[in-house]
Parts: C-alpha cells; structure tokens; sequence
C-alpha cells in the first residue's frame, strides 16, 4: 500500500474522495431533476416575455448555487470532523474556495489530505459545468431558441 508522506495511505484518501464525488453527483443529479421538472411547468407561460422569463433565470441561478451550497458544505464538514481544518468556519472558506477553483492559498489542508483537496476542485469544475448545462438549456427553452420554439425565419 503507498502512504503518503505524513501517513493516510493514498487508498484511504481516494476512496474518501470517491464517496464525496458520488456524494456531490447524487445531489447534483437529484437537484437538476428537480429543476427541469420546476422548468416544464413555468417555461411555457414564460415563452417569448422577457421578465417572465427573466425571473425563471433567476430561480435557476439561485437553485444552481444552493445545490453547490450544499455540496461545498458536505466537503467543509468533513475537513472539519476529521481534523483537517481547525474548526468549521475554516473548513467551509476553504472548501468554497477549493470547489470554486479560486484557491487563494492562504489556507491549505494537511500533506495527507492535498489529495482529497484537488479531487474537491476536480468535482467543483464538473458540478458547475452541470449547473452551466441546465442554465443553457432553460435560457434556451423560454427564449425560444430550441429546435421545437425557433421562430420563423
């Protein structure tokens, strides 16, 4: 087994890792599942009136961001329960800062835990870039610009 330099073995920190992802793409699944349905039922009142349709975007932005909300949270806590941050308050900055890829640096896990680290900016990359899919698709479907809704040329 290969054992990182300060001790967790890099097994353990993979396997932690892959629990959150998971973690993350099952609120992320379940969330976008509740939006599209969300969307079915105010997207055609909203077609082709802007402010309509601009509060629809809104909803969806604030819907996307308290999904990552949730997810930055479930990363803090666990940096927090497990001693990798000294208290929670840390651990959420520093997991906000991880999953948004903004990194600072002003704050940085144990050597032992750097991985666990770069899988949460990996995971923040492709939650957003869910988030940015389903924002595309409702923009796409109130302002009539799908296939179904494309006005007449």
């Amino acid at each position: 087994m290969i054992i990182s330099a300060v001790g967790m073995p890099l097994l353990s920190q993979f396997a932690i890792a892959s629990c959150l992802v998971a973690l993350c793409v099952i609120i992320h699944a379940l969330g976008l599942t509740i939006a599209f349905r969300w969307m079915r039922r105010r997207a055609m009142p909203a077609l082709g009136r802007f402010w309509p349709a601009v509060c629809l975007l809104i909803g969806t932005v604030g819907w996307s961001i308290l999904l990552h909300l949730f997810e930055i949270g479930i990363w803090g806590f666990l940096y927090a329960w497990k001693g990798a941050m000294p208290d929670l308050q840390t651990a959420l900055y520093f997991s906000a800062v991880t999953y948004t890829t903004t990194g600072y640096g002003d704050i940085v896990l144990p050597e032992d835990w750097r991985l666990i680290g770069g899988v949460e900016a990996l995971t923040g990359i492709l939650m957003c870039g869910l988030s940015t899919g389903l924002f595309f698709a409702i923009f796409t479907k109130v302002f009539g610009l799908d296939r179904e809704n494309r006005p007449p040329a």
